[in-house]
């Protein structure tokens, strides 16, 4: 409560009648002042022109101009007399004195000549003069003895009186007043003060025992006066502030209780997501060892003459470990998101060479369930990440293909927003999914058609990666779906225009020719014999000269006696004490220049995924397919 806010409005209250009061009582005495002023002047001027006429009928009926002129003079010294004049019956002026406006008997008794001397604040009057003795007897007329005529007239009197005097007793009066009112109002307003003061200050006691309370002080207690108005309001406040500090304690008690036991949770479910965390990765990397050189074994065994039975069977295991890789490379790209070790490089993306790609690597999976793969053309092109937009397009159309029985999965395309963005839309004619499930099917490990836990439908990992992916290249996604209706999800992103030289998409690089990586050094540094068997004779197959290492120092006696390989492969883990990194830093500082390089591993872990980007080195996740080995070694080459 602001006190002078209440100060300021009880002297208002206190002071307006004050005011009202003392400029009514201030107005009377001014008006009544005002009227006696002027009913004085008029009295005066009255009696003035009264004694020049009656000074004067003696001299005017004796003729005696010479009296009568010393008469006009004496009057006219009168304070505020301007001009005096005495006329005959005739009209003539007979004595005189002053300065007056007009010295014409006729001008003076014209009606209007009184208001014309009054806009100049002169007061005119005038006066008959009347013969003040008896007549005289005439012994000789007929009549009675001692009959008397009627008096007669013998002239007018004029006098001209100005009111300038009158005007500066108004003006005295006025100021007077004034001082009056002020020292009223002055008087008023030190007693409204002092009565808001006796008014506020019990208040403003009361305002800040209520702001401690408020700010949570309420420990210390307010004193409260006997004789305080307001003195029991002050106890009860003093009383709550009270049983408030009892109540906050026992809160925060529970509180700290309760955050303890969140805390002890908190730390249960970190250890148990670190746990996994470890799980995944080891067994993520124990899974990869011989994973990856089993789709190597299959990869080299498809390039062997067999006859239809053998191919059909391995056809079946190529499918086999083709599935198995997919669930690896699921949980490897949600331990990358989970890590934040994902780097998005944002460029320009050419949208048609991108989706003609998504098309090449799975229109076979379409197939062999009997639908159509439509990818429609254009020219549009996208600001994106080339390999994250293309992993979650391929994601989105594996995710379309895996519920769709019959029908078509169609990938397209099409401007947006008058050209500044475009939106990739993936179609299908699936089962569709229901409204409530819209926001679950983007959770981790959620399938709404496989609540039997069939691993046909994957780990349903992908459309979380999907989201998250999206999120970190700000790309909304968008859902529409209804139960035996299909399934729509799209992509926006924003439009770009048509670079001079554009670079094919990751996964274009996959449609590569047999012989483009043949006559290709390469140094191979594994410690796994099995892996080094899968990769030395998948590269082998391929045309390659490939030089085996288990360790560094083998790799740098390899070295010193074949020369300086094109690309150097090597593994992460290399025994116990060296890695791969390592590894590859010494080889090029030997060999004097930079030598081109790749590692493979099966680690996830945050820690060596940032070691990887450190060194700047592409990072080949283990089991690696032969098609993504191939492209990376054509980029290489080139």
């Amino acid at each position: 409560m602001k006190a002078h806010s209440i100060r300021a409005r009880m002297a208002l209250a206190s002071v307006l009648p004050v005011l009202l009061v003392v400029l009514t009582i201030v107005g009377i005495f001014w008006r009544g002042r005002v009227q006696d002023l002027e009913a004085s002047h008029q009295q005066r001027v009255d009696l003035l022109v009264h004694q020049v006429a009656v000074f004067s009928a003696y001299d005017m009926f004796s003729g005696n101009t010479a009296s009568l002129q010393s008469v006009v003079q004496e009057m006219q010294r009168a304070p505020g007399v301007r001009a005096v004049r005495v006329f005959d019956v005739q009209g003539s002026a007979v004595a005189g004195s002053g300065a007056s406006r007009s010295s014409s008997w006729t001008e003076i008794a014209a009606p209007d000549y009184a208001a014309q001397q009054r806009q100049h604040q002169i007061d005119v009057r005038i006066e008959k003069i009347l013969p003040a003795v008896l007549p005289i007897e005439d012994l000789f007329t007929s009549g009675a003895l001692g009959s008397a005529a009627m008096p007669l007239e013998l002239g007018s009197a004029v006098i001209e009186v100005s009111r300038q005097e009158l005007d500066d007793k108004k003006s005295a009066a006025l100021w007077t007043a004034a001082w009056v009112g002020a020292v009223g109002i002055l008087l008023g307003g030190l007693l409204a003060y002092r009565l808001g003061s006796w008014v506020v200050g019990p208040l403003v006691r009361v305002s800040n025992m209520v702001k401690r309370i408020g700010r949570g002080n309420f420990a210390v207690e307010e004193t409260v006066a006997t004789d305080d108005p307001l003195q029991e309001l002050q106890t009860l406040l003093n009383q709550m502030a009270r049983r408030l500090a009892w109540s906050r304690d026992d809160l925060e008690r529970q509180v700290q209780m309760v955050t303890q036991e969140l805390r002890l949770k908190k730390e249960q479910a970190e250890s148990a997501t670190l746990a996994k965390s470890r799980f995944l990765a080891a067994a993520s990397h124990d899974l990869r060892q011989p994973s990856h050189a089993l789709g190597r074994f299959v990869a080299r065994l498809g390039q062997l003459p067999m006859d239809a039975q053998m191919r059909q069977l391995v056809d079946n295991l190529e499918r086999s470990v083709q599935a198995m890789q997919d669930l690896l490379d699921g949980l490897l790209d949600l331990s990358r998101l989970d890590s934040g070790t994902i780097q998005v490089r944002i460029g320009v993306v050419d949208l048609n060479e991108m989706m003609s790609a998504v098309r090449s690597a799975l229109h076979s999976m379409a197939e062999a369930k009997g639908l159509r793969l439509v990818v429609r053309p254009t020219g549009l092109f996208a600001f994106s990440d080339a390999a994250l937009l293309q992993r979650m397009l391929a994601n989105l159309v594996i995710n379309a293909i895996r519920y769709t029985e019959h029908g078509t999965v169609l990938l397209a395309c099409r401007p947006h927003a008058q050209g500044r963005g475009v939106r990739i839309q993936v179609w299908d004619s699936g089962i569709g999914i229901p409204t409530e499930h819209h926001e679950d099917i983007f959770k981790e490990f959620y399938q709404v058609a496989n609540a039997a836990g069939g691993r046909n439908f994957g780990l349903g990992l992908g459309l979380n990666i999907v989201q998250r992916s999206a999120a970190l290249l700000g790309h909304p996604v968008a859902l529409r779906s209804h139960p035996g209706c299909g399934t729509r999800f799209t992509l926006t992103l924003e439009a770009a225009t048509a670079p001079h030289h554009t670079a094919p998409a990751a996964d274009a690089k996959l449609q590569v020719l047999p012989g483009d990586v043949s006559g290709m050094q390469l140094l191979l540094i594994e410690d796994n014999v099995q892996a080094i068997e899968a990769v030395k004779g998948l590269l082998q197959s391929w045309g390659c000269a490939v030089q085996v290492a288990l360790s560094l120092p083998e790799a740098l006696e390899q070295m010193q006696h074949n020369g300086v390989p094109d690309l150097i492969l090597s593994d992460f883990h290399l025994g116990a004490t060296e890695n791969g990194i390592v590894c590859i830093q010494t080889l090029r500082r030997v060999a004097g220049r930079h030598i081109p390089a790749c590692l493979m591993s099966g680690d996830t872990h945050d820690a060596f995924l940032q070691a990887v980007l450190a060194a700047d080195l592409p990072l080949l996740h283990k089991p690696v397919r032969p098609a993504k080995l191939r492209s990376l070694l054509r980029r290489m080459r080139a």
